[in-house]
């Protein structure tokens, strides 16, 4: 069998879509869950030692989940690089904000507990929570902005040029998203905190997480009504060719309306996976009530993957609209690397992917357990 002509180019297209999904879903699972606890870090622990207990929870893990988010970046790099190179440009100053803060992350781990000074110590637990606080309310903004267009086109030459600012990222609608992605990884990393904590920290973490399932739903709801009634983008029938080259300048784009409603309309089974968010986190909060957090923990990773997929399908086949030339958006039919290029790494995903995820799930049991004072005591040569 000749292993390039596998698939066709069409199907690689549509497969690494899913695969692009997957690997950024699964960042938002792992690491997003880190993010969610050292953003309640400064709230749930009062003492020095219950914020060591919280540190601790994720400090055998945090390093591993953020190699999804580096997985993520490179896949969009090498699957879809020009949604990298408009991406990696438009957003170039929240970029540089996300990984400002995220620096706060590593030293802050490391170096917190090196001094034995409260205000020290009180320093790195604030710079925790500004290292995963910040990037996730701009995750959430960058997919807000996506969702309304961002404004870049392309010349004959097929140059870039984003017209943008960052300034104009941090509209209503993209801080009402990030506010939501905020909310619901806290919701995620409260759950889990109290899967590995207990006495205070877990009756401080449950008392809160109802505010955060809260804001959730609701805000979640309310971006669902806001995109109804905003203007989205479609392609004319026919002028995309899915088993076509790269050429997004070869299409017409017109803007429209309810238009990121249309395949819910044309696929009604879709209203399920919106659905899943409501599903996932309301569970999630019962199960948790009853103590049964790593059933919770499941359940809010559901509600995470309907947000995630909510927001895709809503865009499916736009990647990247322009909101200053409609032709210029990037779909998943004409935004991609070459059929062979698709193919090899798609292998190389089949292969790779479950060692991953094999591996990932095996540290994660093997280093369980409840987070208590007297296992700081007896660890306290390798904890944080």
């Amino acid at each position: 069998m000749d292993i390039i002509n596998l698939f066709d180019y069409a199907t690689l297209k549509f497969l690494w879509w899913l695969c692009i999904g997957f690997l950024l879903i699964g960042f938002a699972i792992m690491d997003g869950h880190d993010m969610g606890i050292c953003s309640l870090l400064p709230f749930v622990a009062k003492s020095d030692e219950e914020r060591r207990i919280v540190i601790n929870t994720i400090g055998a893990h945090w390093e591993g989940n953020q190699a999804w988010l580096i997985t993520g970046g490179g896949a969009i790099f090498a699957a879809w690089p020009m949604v990298y190179a408009v991406a990696f440009s438009g957003f170039y100053w929240a970029m540089l904000a996300v990984l400002w803060a995220m620096f706060f992350r590593p030293v802050g781990f490391k170096y917190r507990s090196m001094i034995a000074n409260p205000l020290w110590r009180r320093t790195w637990d604030w710079c925790l929570f500004v290292g995963s606080f910040v990037p996730a309310l701009l995750f959430g903004v960058a997919i807000g902005n996506v969702i309304l267009g961002v404004p870049f086109h392309f010349d004959a030459d097929m140059r870039i040029f984003y017209t943008g600012s960052f300034w104009a990222l941090l509209n209503p609608f993209a801080l009402l998203c990030g506010l939501l992605c905020v909310a619901m990884l806290i919701l995620h990393g409260g759950i889990y905190l109290m899967h590995r904590s207990e006495g205070a920290i877990y009756a401080r973490t449950r008392r809160s997480l109802p505010y955060f399932l809260l804001l959730s739903l609701v805000l979640f709801s309310l971006g669902g009504i806001w995109i109804a009634h905003i203007q989205g983008y479609a392609a004319a029938a026919g002028s995309i060719d899915p088993q076509g080259i790269a050429n997004p300048l070869a299409k017409s784009v017109s803007r429209i309306q309810g238009a990121w409603l249309n395949n819910y309309r044309q696929y009604p089974l879709t209203m399920l996976i919106p659905a899943l968010a409501y599903l996932g986190f309301s569970v999630a909060w019962i199960l948790a009530r009853k103590d049964k957090t790593l059933l919770a923990f499941a359940a809010s990773s559901v509600g995470i993957i309907g947000v995630i997929a909510t927001f895709a399908v809503s865009l499916f086949p736009f990647i990247l609209p322009s909101s200053s030339d409609l032709s210029s958006g990037l779909t998943v039919w004409d935004a991609t690397a070459s059929h062979r290029s698709l193919i090899v790494m798609l292998l190389a995903t089949i292969v790779m992917m479950p060692i991953v995820i094999a591996y990932t799930s095996w540290a994660f049991r093997i280093m369980s357990g409840k987070v208590t004072a007297q296992y700081l005591r007896e660890n306290d040569h390798n904890a944080y």
